[in-house]
């Protein structure tokens, strides 16, 4: 369908475009909101500053796709592709993304407070934050989401979940203060952090209980009140 033919409908009130080829589309500064785009192939499309919110991109293929500052507030991508795509600076506030492929994604400064991502796949996803604006994953679930080498620095991680999630190798580091990446109350049982940098980072009433700290950099990292991986409180020397 041309894009055009795709405009016309949806402004005529037409929602469903299930398994729609939108590949190469310019959709940039749109209202979509509330789209049904489920199955549909988007890959390397631009998406810039375009409203998706509630919109379903159920197992859309959004490979290679620039979507710099989208809303997709509230917007269902279960098992979503969005393989080296750039989100810099997104909204995916309550975002569905239970079991995406977020390999290689660009997530610098994306507000994704209170989303899910439990089961996802993010190795080398970068969410450090963008110039001007900061990452926050807020009470995200990514339990037992695989983000081995993902980049969270400085990134903020109050109260996520991250129960069983593997961050092998991942750089939770940080600066001082602000700076920091902050992981206060956040869950990690269970988590594979085996040679993740977490050095400088706040993990203030964290628990890792039964977590994997095999080769971690703790250095200057803040753990007050923190659960250990054997369940006693971390007690400074």
């Amino acid at each position: 369908m041309e894009v055009n033919q795709f405009l016309q409908r949806y402004s005529a009130g037409e929602r469903a475009f299930a398994k729609i080829n939108l590949r190469e589309a310019e959709l940039v500064k749109m209202n979509l909101s509330k789209v049904d785009l489920t199955a549909a192939d988007l890959r390397q499309s631009r998406l810039g500053r375009t409203n998706l919110s509630y919109a379903c991109l159920q197992e859309a293929d959004l490979s290679e796709s620039i979507l710099w500052g989208t809303d997709l507030t509230e917007a269902n991508l279960n098992r979503v592709i969005l393989r080296e795509a750039d989100l810099s600076g997104a909204i995916l506030t309550k975002a569905n993304l239970e079991g995406s492929n977020l390999l290689k994604t660009a997530l610098n400064g994306v507000n994704l407070s209170g989303a899910k991502l439990c089961h996802a796949l993010a190795i080398e996803a970068d969410f450090h934050p963008a110039s001007d604006y900061l990452t926050n994953l807020s009470q995200a679930d990514l339990s037992h989401a695989n983000l081995s080498y993902a980049n969270f620095r400085m990134a903020l991680l109050y109260q996520a979940k991250l129960d069983g999630a593997k961050l092998c190798r991942a750089n939770l580091s940080g600066g001082m203060g602000s700076l920091a990446t902050d992981l206060t109350e956040a869950s990690l049982q269970g988590a594979d952090l085996s040679y993740a940098n977490l050095s400088g980072a706040i993990l203030s009433k964290a628990n890792l209980r039964d977590a994997d700290l095999t080769g971690t950099n703790l250095d200057d990292a803040d753990l007050t009140e923190a659960i250990m991986p054997d369940g006693n409180v971390y007690k400074s020397d």
